[in-house]
């Protein structure tokens, strides 16, 4: 399994992912699920993965084919779509035909699911954050609703519910996203390290920075210590 976070925001969009792919118990690897899609200064798209690894794996490898094949149009390469709605259909229709396709090669065994978060923003355009779901329909981030979650989300929501809004700064969504994920580590072992962080500033139309969080890493152990000290301290000043 994994946790997949993406906040939509007035400054911007933060996104977070895990790295853990769990084949069974004995069997835990590490892959990306963060891919970027880039022409800077036009036109901006990361796509976030949870699920399948063969369905989200191939219905990526599809998406960049489509991009390089020359006969390419908006109706089927994500960059030259002419909307971020429509970047989201292509995805969709894609991740239904791929689990479509694995689905039947899988009949006799338990069926393949996926789900993909879809980020992004063309020039002159909004930003728009979609959930993908497994058989290619999507939902999209509001300002009622301004994140989305894929994977083990229950464990992380609770901080985002009562922290995050779309005026929120990218330093605070960032702190959000990154203790969303901490709670998620500590209560679900698939979900796992290294982290992937990446932050989109509003109308940069590329990807403004990314971070790679091993394990181990000093400034992530220090949050998640200070973190827990704060729950603590709190709980213990409630009184009945």
């Amino acid at each position: 399994m994994t946790y997949c976070v993406g906040l939509l925001l007035n400054d911007g969009m933060v996104l977070l992912s895990d790295t853990r792919t769990n084949a069974g118990l004995d069997n835990i690897s590490t892959y990306r699920k963060m891919f970027h899609f880039e022409d800077p200064g036009e036109r901006v798209i990361t796509i976030m993965t949870a699920g399948s690894l063969s369905v989200t794996q191939t219905t990526i490898a599809r998406l960049r084919e489509a991009i390089e094949a020359p006969e390419a149009t908006g109706e089927t390469s994500i960059m030259l779509a002419p909307t971020m709605l429509k970047v989201a259909d292509i995805v969709g229709n894609m991740l239904a035909e791929v689990r479509g396709e694995i689905d039947e090669k899988l009949s006799a065994m338990q069926g393949a699911s996926a789900s993909m978060i879809v980020a992004g923003q063309r020039k002159g355009g909004a930003m728009r954050l979609f959930l993908i779901y497994p058989e290619g329909n999507f939902i999209e981030a509001t300002e009622d609703t301004p994140f989305l979650q894929i994977g083990e989300h229950k464990y992380g929501k609770p901080i985002l519910d009562r922290v995050v809004k779309p005026s929120t700064s990218l330093s605070d969504a960032q702190k959000a996203v990154l203790l969303s994920m901490d709670s998620t580590l500590r209560s679900n072992l698939s979900v796992g390290m290294p982290l992937d962080l990446c932050v989109i500033e509003k109308d940069a139309c590329k990807v403004s920075s990314t971070r790679r969080i091993e394990a181990g890493d000093e400034q992530f152990r220090a949050m998640s210590e200070a973190w827990s000290k704060a729950l603590r301290d709190g709980f213990r000043q409630i009184n009945l």
